[in-house]
């Protein structure tokens, strides 16, 4: 007998792919499983190389933040014994430099991680994806590298990094998909306000290190992290979006966003069906708030690697039910609203695990679409910190960006030349 061929309509293979992205996130299983050294667990970490945040960039390019940051991971190595000498030796080529997102990895503002550097690690038990973020704190990721700035990365690193890891792996893991959902609902939006999420994580691991045999004094020593740095869980719930995000890798004919990043140069993108291709424009101001003494004269642009939560629903596509926050980034809570409705109208569909009380338990938009995007000209809301413009000084205040255009619309020109049929009509 003879095969009949079923022509398949391009429109029916973007729906399928589209729909097959939600029903992964929506599937997602995070779980924070270690706090490692990075140098064990990053794929192609060298022994003497910086990763940064946002699209791959050369020292030459550099903004001043993440020169500064650059130079306080040489020094926390030990590789240089003064911010002079770990120039010299950045610019001599023996510091090798290069994107997070190109190793698994994610990191907050500058992003540096250099293989001392502890981090969380979290792999996505539904698809069996890992990503990596490295630790939070205040100082050196916003550029800083004095001693006093480098200190609790070397706390963590000694005592910290070692004590979690220990409970981790005691423990077998923590589930984070309840935690963080149940953190949106207490009033995170898990970016810029991971307070909630913060707090509860330090429940579960002063718990797990007691249980683990972590001495009390060094569970103690840990646990102030979680009182004193209420950004602390934001390594968890980044590195959470990364592997999350990260299953939708290669995902034929899908046109959902699955990075979004800055380095304080460009800002870039990664969509499910284009592989790794990166597409960038130039990074965009932050509309601030600034603490005292500083205003945006002063400001890097934007930076870091932690929209990468606005990819999977989170940050300011959930702002609609953090107003908390509204006292760092500005905006009232109706402009809070229309922010996420505006994430919404660029979005496929509803996650159907974090969810917006402040919206009747509105699931959070997910699968931001480049076609959706080009099409209205709105771009994704994302709220962020601001980093000063030179090295060294660190961060200066918070506030709101849109993702720049060009991004989507050299995408979805990219994506129509791989694909054949025009898909901004659709």
């Amino acid at each position: 007998m003879e095969q009949m061929t079923i022509a398949v309509n391009p429109a029916q293979q973007v729906e399928a792919a589209n729909m097959e992205a939600l029903k992964r996130l929506n599937e997602a299983r995070p779980v924070l499983v270690d706090v490692v050294p990075a140098r064990d667990v990053i794929p192609g970490m060298g022994e003497r190389m910086v990763l940064h945040s946002g699209p791959p960039l050369s020292w030459q390019r550099m903004c001043g933040a993440q020169r500064g940051a650059v130079i306080g991971m040489v020094l926390f190595e030990g590789w240089a014994q003064s911010p002079a000498e770990a120039v010299a030796m950045v610019e001599a080529g023996d510091v090798a430099l290069d994107a997070n997102h190109e190793h698994q990895a994610v990191g907050p503002m500058a992003g540096t991680i250099s293989p001392s550097m502890p981090v969380w690690v979290v792999e996505d038990r539904a698809h069996g994806t890992r990503a990596f973020c490295r630790v939070l704190e205040q100082s050196q990721q916003f550029g800083a590298y004095s001693d006093a700035a480098l200190a609790p990365l070397r706390s963590w690193r000694d005592i910290r990094g070692p004590a979690l890891g220990t409970a981790l792996r005691h423990s077998g893991g923590v589930d984070v998909a309840p935690l963080l959902a149940r953190a949106i609902e207490m009033g995170d939006e898990l970016h810029n306000r991971p307070n909630a999420a913060t707090a509860m994580l330090g429940v579960e691991m002063g718990r797990r290190m007691l249980r683990a045999g972590v001495p009390a004094g060094t569970a103690a020593d840990t646990l102030d992290l979680f009182f004193y740095n209420p950004y602390t869980a934001l390594a968890a719930s980044m590195a959470a979006a990364k592997a999350m995000a990260d299953s939708l890798r290669d995902l034929e004919y899908s046109t959902v966003v699955r990075v979004m990043a800055r380095n304080g140069v460009e800002f870039g993108i990664k969509v499910a069906g284009l592989g790794d291709q990166w597409f960038v424009a130039p990074a965009p101001r932050i509309d601030g708030v600034y603490l005292p003494g500083f205003s945006a004269e002063d400001a890097n642009l934007d930076m870091g690697d932690s929209a990468i939560t606005e990819t999977v629903g989170w940050g300011g596509s959930v702002i609609a039910g953090a107003p908390g926050i509204l006292s760092l980034v500005g905006g009232t809570p109706a402009q809070a609203a229309q922010w996420t409705r505006e994430n919404a109208s660029i979005s496929l569909g509803k996650s159907a695990v974090y969810r917006i009380p402040a919206l009747g338990l509105e699931g959070a938009p997910i699968g931001i679409d480049i076609r959706k995007v080009v099409q209205s000209g709105r771009t994704p809301v994302i709220d962020s910190a601001i980093a000063h413009k030179e090295p060294g000084v660190g961060m200066i205040g918070s506030g709101i960006v849109r993702a720049p255009l060009a991004c989507f619309e050299q995408a979805l020109k990219a994506y129509e030349r791989r694909y054949g049929a025009s898909e901004r009509d659709r």
